[in-house]
């Protein structure tokens, strides 16, 4: 068997055929860590959300026409980051549904303006309480003072600033040999 030179070794297989895999650098990189996590919290949210039939992008959409009824299908998708065309194909999912629909705005006629129906609203009532248990369960892995730096660490790499303001001071320097220096 071959040791592994890093700190992290994969372990993979069954109990008979075990075997520890050498992940070099992965387990130390920032995207490789954050994928993983990804890939946690979302098994956690397939498993929670598959009675009601509903895909993280789904909920994310139908989160957002709730709290923003008469957005534009191009302002809903800039604001999850959803590219246009996959956009598209999942309100037309949403639509046959019957979960969302389009209506024609007044000042555009070539514009849509996007709403609940009156199931999609009873749908996210429903969510709600599954919602609430996914993410507790999360914070569970974490603790509260946990999530709430995860959340702000991930935004600061999702927003793409080099620098925030912490209680009033610049925040620390970047280290050497970093992408800031």
């Amino acid at each position: 068997m071959r040791v592994a030179r890093f700190a992290y070794a994969q372990p993979v297989g069954n109990n008979r055929n075990k075997v520890h895999v050498d992940l070099g650098p992965l387990p130390e990189l920032t995207g490789y860590v954050l994928r993983r996590a990804q890939l946690a919290v979302f098994q956690d949210f397939f498993a929670a959300f598959a009675p009601f039939d509903i895909r993280p992008a789904q909920f994310s959409v139908l989160t957002v026409i709730e709290r923003n009824p008469g957005l534009t299908q191009s302002q809903v998708a800039e604001a999850l980051g959803i590219k246009r065309t996959n956009f598209v194909g999942m309100l037309d999912e949403l639509e046959q549904r019957g979960l969302a629909e389009r209506r024609q705005t007044a000042r555009d006629k070539r514009s849509y303006a996007l709403h609940l129906t009156a199931d999609g609203a009873a749908l996210m009532r429903r969510l709600k309480p599954v919602l609430k248990a996914h993410e507790s369960r999360m914070v569970g892995k974490v603790g509260e003072e946990g999530r709430d730096a995860l959340i702000a660490l991930l935004r600061e790499i999702a927003d793409g600033r080099a620098a925030r303001l912490k209680n009033g001071k610049a925040a620390r320097a970047p280290r050497p040999g970093s992408a800031a220096t």
